[in-house]
């Protein structure tokens, strides 16, 4: 059997064209710098907000302590007359109580001295009920 010539694949003339082979991806978004510069204006806008955020409400604060404090001489008013209301119903009741003593004086002052002793609250309360000793000591105080 005759053999048959084996051809053999030879390059066109001239040769191949270059073969691409570098990468070539395409430029996708902002640089490391303009990324970088984004950051930190968002960090001093965000630092701006909070230091003026935070004048906003020492503004708020400083207005609700002075309301407070001009509150302050009305509620402690409302108190006193509330306190000496309790008082003289407490000598009221007293003085039915102890009718039959003899030699009882009704309202003498327990502390030797004619300065103003505030009572303490079991003194106000201890011809009330209970509850309202309770109440006005633990106020909202549910869990007691």
């Amino acid at each position: 059997m005759a053999t048959a010539k084996v051809k053999q694949d030879m390059p066109p003339p001239g040769g191949y064209p270059p073969f691409d082979y570098k990468r070539n991806l395409p430029k996708r978004g902002l640089s490391g710098y303009s990324m970088f510069g984004i950051g930190i204006g968002l960090m001093l806008f965000g630092y701006w907000r909070v230091i003026k955020w935070n004048r906003e409400r020492r503004r708020l604060l400083i207005e609700e302590l002075e309301a407070r404090i001009a509150l302050l001489p009305l509620l402690q008013a409302e108190d006193d007359r509330r306190t000496l209301r309790m008082l003289r119903e407490n000598l009221e009741e007293e003085a039915v109580i102890m009718k039959d003593v003899p030699g009882w004086k009704v309202g003498e002052n327990v502390f030797h001295t004619d300065r103003w002793v505030t009572p303490m609250a079991e003194e106000l309360f201890n011809l009330r009920p209970r509850e309202e000793l309770l109440h006005e000591k633990f106020g909202f105080q549910w869990y007691v």
